[in-house]
């Protein structure tokens, strides 16, 4: 018997989920979780074999509640099973320790091997996010931002604007320009706030303390 904790923000959706497991043999439902703070607490008080997770919930987000159960040692397998399957949703649901990664349009005996394979530990992907992963991963690696380019993008993350980060550097304004559209093209993004936000998220830049 496996069993299984449900996470997920919408109560049709756990209402649903609920009902496909408790009808088929072999499943256990021993909680309904509404947002990831509940969830690390049903986790940590039912100890299930499987957790559910949602990811874009209020408040702890799907991402969050991983990388807490992970923190804390619980033993569960987590499985998301979500509506997103954009880089940006899988990559940080895998690197916090999600065993797989399924969608929510999945056939129902996917979504029941899918939660065997994960109570085995084995790693569970939807065939759409496997495709986007495998793509990713033969995709040539971009290069490494220069030592300008991390200044410029430096002064961009503390608001300067082109102008001042270019008085500051001593450089045109147009070259700050130019340098930004080489940011934009290594990091794979197209404005300045994303440029920003993957360069905290890659470790490119340091947070500012105080």
């Amino acid at each position: 018997m496996i069993t299984l904790l449900i996470t997920d923000d919408h109560p049709v959706v756990r209402d649903g989920l609920r009902g496909i497991f408790t009808a088929e043999h072999g499943f256990e439902v021993l909680g309904e979780a509404a947002h990831g703070a509940e969830a690390i607490e049903l986790a940590e008080r039912l100890r299930p074999d499987v957790v559910l997770m949602d990811l874009r919930m209020p408040g702890v987000d799907g991402v969050a509640a991983i990388t807490e159960l992970a923190r804390r040692g619980n033993p569960a397998r987590v499985l998301v099973l979500t509506t997103y399957d954009t880089d940006s949703d899988v990559l940080p649901a895998i690197e916090a320790g999600a065993t797989g990664y399924l969608l929510k349009d999945s056939p129902r005996e996917d979504l029941f091997r899918g939660v065997r394979a994960a109570a085995r530990g084995e790693s569970v992907l939807s065939p759409a996010v496997a495709s986007r992963m495998m793509a990713q991963m033969r995709a040539p690696a971009r290069e490494p931002l220069s030592g300008r380019e991390l200044e410029v993008l430096g002064l961009i993350a503390r608001g300067s604007t082109n102008k001042e980060a270019a008085v500051k550097l001593f450089i045109s304004e147009a070259t700050v320009k130019t340098h930004l559209l080489h940011v934009y093209a290594k990091l794979g993004v197209k404005d300045r706030a994303a440029a920003v936000a993957v360069a905290y998220e890659r470790g490119l830049l340091t947070p500012r303390r105080g």
